[in-house]
């Protein structure tokens, strides 16, 4: 996200609350003691101390153990993130609210990461930029917290709700049999049974969005599920395909509808219109965005995901703040919920780089990157994902990483801005969930001399060290991440491979979470420059980068694809970090835009993949309302999208030959 505010803790409170009341308004019930049901066997003493706890969860409460299994993995992916708050203040598998507790334990949560001009055009720089209130702990209401509730219901202590999972997860099937007694259903051992209830633990505030969140528990019961979590533990949910939920329990929820009229989102999901304002602020400014008439006047190419570095009521106070930035959709990290602001036939001021705004869609995620514990949950994910297969579908764009890009991965428009680009969503980010979610999981197209590697870490096993998360040089929580560290030789003892935009002249990299000049993520194809034992050398940023990528723990797949190398002749070539058009494009009145070099070259025989291919194209939109001076400008050059180093560049066609990869596999 833009500006990358602190959070307004009276409004983060407001949600919190509304989390919470969604659950805390069932009756208060004494916990209910059962046996094992018939359907759902007990775990055996193989099953790791986690999955026993389910188990013995589920058995105390009556809930049955797929149901309890399935919300937690939606709100944690059994995750319990060393007891570091979500970004909604959640503790635990089963995500248990102390909002109070949160604030006090992480009260800096929200400085941002980096830059803030999203808009990232040097003919019309941002004029006017607002900022949120630091999060107010006393305005947060003590008593409206869920966990509070799980505590009233078992008699366990909070400081144990929130530390120990186990107890963590007791909790939460005592809230599970609460809301299910509450809303007069029996305490069945049919998962089918248990819809509404599941609806109602999202702590969703409309119809829709609970729905939706009970819709992706089901699917997760049908479908089982196996993971090894952050504390290294198996948990396995078996599969249930036959199972039918008992969806007419949705009326019975008890939640107003949502106000989606105007929203452009798949059916079945929880969206609401919360639009950003367009409007003249005087003094030549105007704010949040620019109108424009996309796909009939441009291309939209590209969908932008990024974090919102503060809470979802701050992100909601932003976006409707004229002053500030603009961007298309934002989703909640509790349940999924999604709000709109901006029509995708209108560009958004989000990525930092006015090419990629004028050819993008900009999606924002309640989150922060630099703490793996505010947690990138299985609703949104599940929500995002079926929010860009329906974009995609709409706007025929690839469902790649070359299409679908992080904000980390969009290139700064010139020099000067490199150093202030965004790194959301970060190293925590599990892109290869992600791509399966969308329909297109990452799998090796080739054999071993293919010429092109995909990275592909495991998620959970990959832990690289990060640094920075709290305070400069202080190492940040073990925790998986979806990167691999790069080096300029293939020792682990080798210095990091070098990035002279982000870090000047001595181009010197670092383990730092928001430190990009290293770092190739997954999905990203980059061309191979060579093999030995169990690294695996890449072109990346001009110079040969090696990873480890052992035969027993393979860190990438092997693929095919196309390669951009400089043509014969060329000692080297520039790369750009837009592709303006020739200034022969440019009618009268529009200013010709520069097309500057960044400060990266590409050798003679280096090879780097090719990730799309497009005419220069530039937006001329500076004025506010004024529909006759907004103009699209289009070029004869034609420019190739290449992944260069952890962020996509272009390049010239001319400067360049296009190969299959195979062709450049070296010997």
């Amino acid at each position: 996200m833009q500006g990358s505010a602190p959070p307004s803790g009276r409004r983060a409170g407001r949600r919190l609350s509304r989390t919470v009341t969604a659950v805390a308004a069932a009756a208060a019930l004494l916990p209910v003691f059962g046996t094992a049901h018939a359907a759902e066997p007990a775990q055996n003493d193989t099953a790791s101390p986690l999955q026993q706890a389910f188990d013995a969860a589920a058995q105390q409460y009556r809930v049955p153990q797929s149901v309890l299994l399935g919300v937690s993995y939606m709100e944690s992916r059994w995750d319990a993130h060393q007891g570091v708050p979500s970004v909604t203040g959640g503790y635990g598998p089963m995500h248990l609210t102390d909002a109070r507790a949160a604030l006090e334990q992480f009260p800096q949560q929200g400085l941002g990461d980096g830059g803030d001009d999203g808009r990232g055009d040097d003919s019309r720089p941002l004029i006017t930029h607002q900022t949120a209130q630091a999060p107010d702990v006393a305005a947060l209401p003590a008593d409206l917290t869920t966990l509070d509730r799980a505590a009233a219901l078992t008699g366990r202590s909070a400081d144990a709700l929130r530390e120990d999972p186990a107890v963590n997860v007791e909790g939460g099937a005592a809230l599970l049999a609460d809301t299910q007694k509450s809303l007069g259903e029996p305490l069945s051992s049919d998962p089918a049974d248990w819809y509404a209830a599941v609806a109602r633990y999202s702590g969703a505030d409309d119809r829709a969005t609970a729905a939706s969140f009970a819709d992706d528990v089901f699917d997760v019961l049908k479908q089982g599920q196996t993971r090894t979590t952050d504390s290294g533990q198996r948990i396995v949910l078996a599969a249930d395909p036959s199972l039918v939920p008992a969806t007419g329990q949705a009326q019975r929820v008890g939640l107003p509808a949502a106000n989606a009229a105007g929203t452009e989102c798949p059916p079945g999901l929880g969206c609401e219109w919360v639009p950003a304002p367009y409007q003249d602020i005087g003094g030549g400014d105007y704010g949040n965005y620019d109108k424009a008439d996309r796909p009939a006047s441009q291309k939209i190419d590209t969908i932008v995901i990024h974090d919102t570095e503060g809470y979802w009521d701050t992100a909601m106070q932003l976006v409707q703040d004229p002053t500030y930035l603009a961007w298309h959709y934002t989703v909640r990290s509790s349940d999924g919920h999604v709000a709109q602001h901006v029509k995708t036939q209108d560009v958004g001021w989000h990525a930092g780089n006015w090419y990629t705004n004028a050819k993008s869609i900009g999606i924002e995620h309640e989150g922060f990157l630099i703490d793996p514990g505010t947690w990138y949950t299985e609703a949104m994910y599940r929500s995002s994902a079926r929010l860009v297969r329906y974009l995609a579908a709409k706007y025929g764009i690839p469902l790649d990483r070359q299409h679908i890009l992080g904000h980390d991965n969009v290139p700064g428009p010139t020099a000067s801005y490199i150093p202030g680009m965004h790194t959301d969503p970060g190293p925590y980010w599990d892109w290869a969930h992600y791509m399966q979610l969308l329909g297109a999981p990452i799998h090796a197209t080739a054999g071993a001399w293919g010429g092109v590697v995909t990275i592909d870490p495991d998620f959970e096993a990959n832990q690289p060290l990060y640094t920075g998360c709290v305070k400069a040089g202080d190492t940040c929580p073990a925790y998986g991440s979806e990167a691999v560290r790069l080096y300029s030789a293939p020792s682990l003892d080798a210095p990091l491979v070098k990035d002279v935009g982000l870090h000047g002249a001595t181009g010197t990299s670092t383990t730092g979470v928001n430190d990009m000049g290293a770092r190739a993520s997954t999905g990203q194809q980059y061309a191979v420059a060579g093999r030995q034992g169990d690294w695996t050398a890449i072109w990346y940023l001009g110079q040969e980068a090696w990873f480890l990528n052992p035969k027993t723990q393979p860190t990438a797949v092997d693929s095919l694809g196309l390669v951009v190398t400089p043509k014969k002749g060329l000692a080297s070539i520039p790369v750009y970090g837009r592709a303006y058009p020739e200034a022969a494009a440019y009618p009268a009145g529009v200013p010709v835009q520069g097309l500057f070099p960044m400060p990266y070259t590409i050798p003679a025989g280096q090879r780097y993949v090719v990730g799309n291919v497009v005419h220069g194209e530039y937006y001329y939109a500076v004025t506010f309302d004024t529909a006759a001076s907004h103009q699209v400008v289009r070029g004869k050059n034609v420019y190739y999208e290449i992944q260069l180093g952890h962020r996509v560049e272009y390049v010239s066609a001319d400067d360049v030959t296009l190969l299959p990869s195979v062709l450049g596999a070296p010997h």
